[in-house]
């Protein structure tokens, strides 16, 4: 990326809040949930937090540098730790995950080939998870400015995060986002500033974009009709970048959106504000 991109991606960052005030995710101490850490007062050095071996984000609020901390689907109820570097020391900080059951979706697909894919189709599958992977483990440094987003598309919510899915009555990985049904061709917005990090047509998850908005912080989209974005553009809060569509693996015409958090799937609802979530169809 250009050195004129990064000050744009950076100043765009920059709009929404000044430093002294990001706008926070809601707390929930579940898996696939968020955890909202207050670290030591803001005036001194920013400190350097990480769990599970990850970076995750450490953002000013009210005076104090804060963690906030994507708690995976897959983890353990119990005690979890961050471990928090500065000024040459080290130290640990708790938190407690509680349990959480979420529902079961079954879901009946006429094309049995995305349920059980081709031997040739497998090579592809993999790499499409390499890039994925990739893509979800962006870090880049620059301050955040807001970790509340916008809703990506107006829709009703047909499918909720973290359900345990089966397809045509076999498991699959749990839902790791949100649902929005809509017509095809409406429009999807970016729910923040970003820096889209990758574009793609995928086997399972049609066409996909991933968008970066910073320290660990990503937001990917899938089945849309079309992209109107490529790699490495870098995006305002409300920019279109492309149409909900139906592709990949599909019931329907939706929007799924998905929220990363240093490489941990939550719950994207939590990152909406109170009149976002309320104007939720069927959430």
């Amino acid at each position: 990326m250009t050195t004129s991109r990064i000050i744009r991606f950076i100043l765009l960052t920059l709009m929404a809040a000044p430093l002294a005030a990001v706008a926070l995710p809601r707390a929930d101490l579940v898996p696939g949930g968020v955890a909202v850490i207050p670290l030591a007062s803001s005036d001194s050095g920013k400190p350097e937090v990480t769990y599970k071996d990850r970076k995750v984000m450490v953002v000013p609020d009210n005076g104090r540098w804060t963690a906030v901390i994507g708690i995976g689907l897959s983890a353990k109820p119990g005690r979890h730790v961050v471990t928090i570097k500065r000024d040459g020391a080290t130290a640990t900080v708790g938190f407690r995950v509680r349990d959480k059951q979420y529902e079961s979706q079954y879901i009946t697909l006429k094309n049995k080939r995305q349920v059980n894919p081709y031997k040739d189709d497998l090579k592809r599958i993999r790499d499409e998870q390499t890039r994925s992977r990739k893509a979800f483990a962006t870090w880049t440094e620059q301050e955040v400015a807001t970790s509340r987003f916008l809703l990506p598309v107006d829709g009703v919510v047909t499918g909720t995060f973290g359900k345990r899915r089966f397809f045509n009555k076999q498991p699959r990985r749990p839902h790791s986002g949100l649902d929005l049904a809509a017509p095809t061709g409406t429009p999807v917005q970016s729910p923040a500033a970003g820096r889209v990090v990758e574009v793609g047509d995928y086997f399972f998850n049609g066409k996909v974009v991933f968008i970066d908005h910073g320290q660990g912080l990503i937001t990917m989209f899938c089945h849309m009709d079309s992209i109107d974005v490529a790699v490495n553009d870098i995006l305002e809060p409300g920019q279109i970048v492309g149409e909900v569509g139906a592709t990949g693996r599909v019931t329907g015409p939706h929007l799924h959106w998905t929220v990363s958090l240093n490489d941990a799937r939550v719950d994207p609802a939590l990152f909406l504000s109170g009149d976002s979530v309320a104007s939720l169809d069927g959430i």
